[in-house]
């Protein structure tokens, strides 16, 4: 079945909208969610990446198609035919732009188009019983052909997004550190110059006192 549908633009990885019912009972939904949003963001940084691509991920599959320069992923169990999957995302494809399409690129918030949900749910209930006349016609269909879609493992794919991420902390971690060390030079830096002048600062200050005592009293 269909557990989880986003929407982004691949320009830069901004989420446009969501089926906000999708997977409502999925264990560790947010956890898939976390790793769409990587995958959006890792869209974004690269020009290569093939316009439809399914990723195997724990008991899952992501499903993607990009048209448009937007994103249009679903997230289904490993049973559920890879031809309905891509039929569904076709179908919110072409109403998505239809509806939205002078707008697309110009949102800077998230979720800019939340209600398209009330389609999503909608659309979603079709093709959730794999059995209907309507999906079995559509499985029959030679029309529409996915085997040659790619197919790949999230570690695989993900994977260069994480060393950079991890390249990303550690320079942060080393900027840091490097402000840290330099704040503590400039401290030992102080503290020596304290321990240098502070005893030639008393000798001129008992010399002064004597200078004033004898003036003073003699």
């Amino acid at each position: 079945m269909v557990k989880l549908t986003m929407i982004a633009r691949v320009t830069d990885g901004l989420p446009l909208a969501e089926g906000l019912d999708d997977g409502r009972g999925e264990k560790d939904l947010d956890y898939y969610k976390q790793q769409a949003k990587t995958l959006f963001k890792k869209l974004s940084l690269s020009q290569h990446e093939p316009s439809r691509m399914s990723i195997e991920t724990g008991p899952n599959v992501f499903h993607y198609i990009i048209e448009g320069r937007v994103c249009y992923l679903t997230m289904c169990d490993r049973s559920y035919p890879k031809k309905l999957a891509y039929q569904y995302l076709e179908d919110l494809q072409r109403e998505f732009e239809k509806v939205n399409h002078s707008q697309i690129e110009t949102v800077a918030r998230p979720y800019a188009f939340i209600k398209f949900d009330t389609f999503i749910q909608k659309t979603r209930k079709l093709y959730l019983d794999t059995k209907t006349q309507r999906n079995l016609a559509k499985l029959n269909d030679d029309l529409y052909e996915v085997q040659q879609i790619m197919t790949r493992n999230i570690q695989e794919v993900l994977g260069v997004g994480e060393k950079l991420d991890q390249v990303s902390q550690m320079s942060s971690r080393l900027t840091s550190e490097s402000r840290i060390y330099a704040e503590k030079a400039k401290d030992l830096s102080r503290q020596a110059l304290i321990r240098k002048w502070t005893p030639v600062a008393v000798v001129i200050g008992i010399v002064l006192l004597l200078l004033w005592a004898r003036r003073y009293f003699y």
